[in-house]
């Protein structure tokens, strides 16, 4: 069904995703950004947004509006959920591109200024009403959930390799390691952080780091809870990420020319979120990429009997776009509900 208005989206940080969120936003035909809370000056925002996008020239700064052809944002300099009036924005849903407030409580305090809806950008801290991956588990969607998450760029990228996999094969365990960009909440000289190791200048190192994704895999693949454990590496460039993934098959005869075989059949099922590339790419040959998960062919190899290694890339743009799916899911339900009243 063709939703008759555009989805009314509010954004709280205007980052990396929060850009990308609304340059897609602004391409598209059937969602608008009417407000933005950032803690940032317009002008900054405004010429951040600028740097990075392919046509600058369709973003103007009127006042405390960004304006695009297609609609006008109003920007609000606000710092924390509890500070943001969602309510006269009459927006359908918020996304949460901070990645700061993964809290329950910080999501209610949207919830509670008026947004209908709160989509995280991010794995969430504690327990919310659903983790939402489209291609996966889009129809576990319901139109009473307040409080969802799309997953992370990295979750999203397992999963989605996993899901392909699992069609045709059955998988015992895996280890998962993403060699990841740094991101904006490391420091680029030595100073005291959270940990020792974040500490440390994400410019100079590779930092070994924890991963979420391990906790929170079987609330969408049930079948891989507790099977799969995963980490990260944080490494000294800016955009572009690449998914090192371990698997145990159950079935010793499977070679790598069989899982590339599976991802090439596969991939189409999942149109503008899998592709698989055949070209000996690096991480530079991402940037820009809208896929979730970018399968390298030349990068699976099979060790001893039953393990298989596989590689995937992908960047934070994929992971925009996932976002304002799951945006669209759930505006698709609250319009069917609408009709059925």
């Amino acid at each position: 069904m063709t939703r008759q208005q555009p989805l009314r989206v509010g954004i709280m940080g205007f980052g990396q995703i929060g850009r990308q969120l609304y340059e897609l936003a602004s391409q598209s035909e059937d969602v608008e950004v009417v407000a933005i809370a950032d803690i940032g000056q317009p002008e900054i925002l405004h010429y951040l947004l600028c740097s990075e996008v392919k046509e600058p020239v369709r973003h103007t700064l009127e006042g405390n509006f960004l304006v695009n052809p297609r609609f006008r944002a109003r920007l609000m300099r606000t710092d924390t959920p509890a500070e943001m009036p969602w309510d006269i924005f009459a927006v359908d849903m918020v996304i949460d591109a901070t990645g700061k407030f993964r809290q329950r409580r910080f999501m209610e305090e949207h919830l509670g200024n008026g947004a209908p809806r709160v989509l995280l950008r991010t794995l969430p801290a504690d327990h919310i009403d659903r983790i939402v991956m489209p291609g996966i588990n889009a129809q576990a969607a319901r139109r009473e959930d307040r409080m969802v998450s799309a997953g992370s760029a990295t979750t999203t990228a397992l999963c989605l390799l996993l899901h392909a996999l699992s069609r045709d094969f059955a998988i015992d365990c895996g280890s998962m390691t993403t060699i990841h960009s740094y991101t904006s909440d490391q420091v680029l000289q030595d100073y005291a952080g959270s940990d020792f190791r974040r500490s440390r200048s994400a410019a100079e190192n590779i930092i070994p780091n924890t991963h979420e994704a391990a906790d929170w895999l079987g609330q969408v693949l049930p079948a891989f809870t507790d099977k799969i454990i995963t980490s990260a590496l944080n490494v000294p460039i800016h955009v572009g990420c690449l998914l090192d993934v371990n698997l145990v098959l159950a079935d010793s005869a499977v070679t790598a020319e069989d899982i590339n075989a599976a991802m090439r059949r596969h991939a189409p099922a999942y149109p503008g979120m899998v592709d698989v590339v055949e070209d000996p790419i690096v991480s530079s040959d991402v940037i820009g990429n809208p896929h979730s998960l970018l399968f390298d062919a030349r990068g699976t190899i099979k060790a001893g009997a039953n393990t298989i290694k596989t590689l995937g890339w992908y960047e934070s743009l994929g992971h925009a776009g996932r976002l304002l799916d799951v945006a669209r899911i759930y505006g698709a339900l609250d319009q069917q509900g609408e009709v059925a009243q």
